[in-house]
């Protein structure tokens, strides 16, 4: 099977609201109009592939297990929209683990593993998220990267994006930019 393009999607302030450390299944909220943007993206046969930065876990303010506990959840609440993740890759660095070592965002280490893991073209895929690393390794591999700005997004974040990347104000909008430029490589 040739390689296939994938939607990568940030998790937090992408998919559900960001809580700053989410360590209880609880606290998860879906952002509204994630579950049906989703399911768009599955409709037109896009794998749909959460990376997260997880510093929270190499702070130790959760677990490996908590953070197990909270994508079970995750995964139930899109489910209950008829909505299914083909995967989700997370890095439990904090940030003062050199760059060359980890696997955090802006850096495409968790990409390239769930290409090489689901037959994924990185270059034909496309990349949405609340912050410049998320977005960053659609430049790194001359892909389509969607910045969908949130309050914690800073300005220099949107800037960069603006100048190297797109800028959508919901996730319906990244979907549906998505969606046209999936549509016109078929």
């Amino acid at each position: 099977m040739s390689p296939r393009a994938a939607v990568f999607l940030d998790r937090d302030g992408t998919i559900v609201h960001d809580v700053n450390y989410l360590a209880r299944p609880e606290q998860l909220k879906l952002i509204s109009d994630a579950p049906d943007a989703l399911s768009r993206l599955s409709a037109a046969g896009l794998p749909l592939i959460v990376i997260t930065n997880q510093s929270g876990i190499g702070r130790g303010l959760l677990t490996e297990a908590d953070f197990s506990v909270i994508t079970t959840r995750l995964d139930e609440m899109l489910a209950a929209h008829g909505v299914t993740l083909t995967a989700t890759y997370h890095c439990p660095d904090s940030p003062d683990v050199p760059a060359a070592v980890s696997c955090r965002k802006p850096g495409d280490a968790m990409h390239r593993r769930a290409a090489e893991e689901h037959g994924i073209d990185l270059q034909k895929s496309f990349y949405i998220g609340d912050k410049w690393r998320d977005v960053a390794p659609a430049v790194t591999h001359n892909a389509m990267g969607v910045l969908i700005p949130t309050p914690e997004t800073s300005f220099g974040d949107l800037s960069r994006a603006k100048e190297d990347a797109v800028v959508a104000t919901t996730l319906t909008a990244a979907v549906d930019r998505v969606l046209r430029m999936h549509a016109s490589r078929s």
